[in-house]
């Protein structure tokens, strides 16, 4: 099982400022974990995430710009600062409505996207997805007890 992480803290300094505010990439994997999976976003002026459902529960973080936020049909302005809760199954999409980049970052859990993910664009992202390239680590899916017996926690 490569790519397990290693059983350190990860820091991240400045997820409010300096480092969302450097990055350009639509999506980025920054960490993934036997349970969860943190990803910085870049949505375009004009642009959105893109309407879907995951199977896994989101949390988004934003911390610069302004968007719609639709989730189970509720629609729901939100801003740098904001918090917003998306559970699995739930239907959602991210429109960014501000005149800069939406920025955020999100928790999956458990993971969504190839560990090593970098997607330029949305378009990229939504190829290598349709593709079946943007696989969550399969060491990411398994159950608690299957990670205690395999004497990974």
């Amino acid at each position: 099982m490569s790519g397990l992480p290693k059983d350190e803290m990860v820091y991240f300094p400045n997820m409010t400022g300096a480092l969302p505010a450097s990055s350009s990439v639509f999506r980025k994997v920054l960490w993934t974990g036997l349970y969860s999976q943190v990803v910085l976003m870049t949505i375009p002026v004009g642009g959105d995430i893109g309407e879907e459902i995951h199977t896994v529960d989101q949390a988004l973080t934003f911390t610069s710009g302004t968007a719609k936020a639709t989730v189970s049909g509720k629609d729901q302005d939100v801003k740098a600062g904001d918090l917003v809760i998306v559970p699995a199954g739930s239907q959602h999409q991210f429109v960014n409505t501000g005149p800069t980049p939406l920025i955020l970052y999100t928790i999956y859990s458990p993971a969504e996207h190839n560990a090593s993910t970098v997607h330029q664009t949305k378009e990229e992202g939504d190829k290598l997805e349709e593709e079946g390239k943007d696989e969550a680590p399969e060491w990411s899916q398994k159950s608690k007890k299957e990670n205690k017996e395999a004497g990974l926690v």
